[in-house]
């Protein structure tokens, strides 16, 4: 019997469990009570709170101008709405960065105020004191490593990261940073599939990529672009498993019609 199906709620240790017997963890991002309820109905393995919130939800460029307190409205939403799967918060730019007692108050925040399971945060060696500290607290963190998307002014471009051998070893050691600093699973994003899968194979923990092949421990995605909400991302590691742009817009137009026409509401839709 798989991991999945044996458990009635998802855990950091299932997660272990999933990697340990080869099988592959499940997680989308979601940012509001009805979208999250769907999900963990359907079973999924692991809800992400993501700082994308600031591009989907609420149409800004990049990740960076979404706050602390915004994400923990987000995050308040989503665990009300689940029974079975693990929630992860994204810890927002600026809320971590400065020092690890700032890194820890924020952290703290997010799971005293949302019943969150987990939190998240983008980096390498420059955040393992936060990381340590954050864990010592008795909060389970996710590392991410690749194309860091708080970073993305540093970066410049989306381009894939790691292609070149010293950013690849970088890579590598930072991953083996985060696992000793305590985090318990590591997302992946954006790097060649090579790289991604010997990381997978020398780390303990699980490793979930988005745009990182298939060789890693899980995958993670974007609701929206999974679901074909946002039709202006189309990156080669997208999968849409719906067009709901188009169903939602084509029903809207339906509507709108049966207003105008004086059909909507009839006979049977009235008291």
């Amino acid at each position: 019997m798989s991991v999945h199906k044996e458990v009635t709620k998802v855990t950091t240790n299932t997660l272990q469990r999933m990697k340990q017997q080869g099988e592959k963890i499940s997680m989308l991002t979601a940012y509001d009570f009805s979208m999250a309820r769907i999900l963990d109905d359907a079973g999924i393995d692991v809800l992400l709170v993501g700082d994308s919130a600031s591009n989907v939800m609420a149409g800004h460029e990049t990740t960076l101008p979404i706050t602390l307190d915004q994400m923990i409205y987000h995050a308040q939403s989503v665990v009300r709405a689940i029974n079975r799967c693990l929630v992860v918060v994204d810890l927002p730019f600026g809320t971590y960065q400065g020092n690890s007692k700032e890194a820890l108050n924020s952290a703290i925040r997010i799971m005293k105020e949302t019943g969150a399971h987990a939190i998240k945060l983008e980096g390498g060696e420059e955040v393992a004191d936060s990381i340590k500290r954050i864990v010592g607290a008795g909060v389970p963190v996710m590392g991410h490593l690749g194309l860091t998307p708080q970073s993305i002014y540093k970066f410049g471009t989306y381009v894939v990261r790691a292609k070149e051998e010293a950013e690849a070893e970088q890579l590598v050691k930072n991953a083996h940073i985060l696992q000793e600093a305590g985090c318990f699973a590591i997302v992946l994003e954006k790097i060649p599939a090579a790289l991604a899968k010997r990381v997978a194979e020398e780390l303990k923990i699980p490793l979930i990529g988005i745009g990182a092949g298939s060789g890693v421990d899980g995958q993670v995605l974007v609701m929206h672009d999974m679901l074909g909400i946002n039709k202006e991302f189309s990156p080669r590691f997208l999968r849409r498993y719906a067009n709901l742009y188009d169903q939602i817009h084509d029903a809207t137009r339906q509507y709108i019609a049966d207003v105008k026409s004086k059909d909507f509401p009839n006979e049977n839709e009235q008291y």
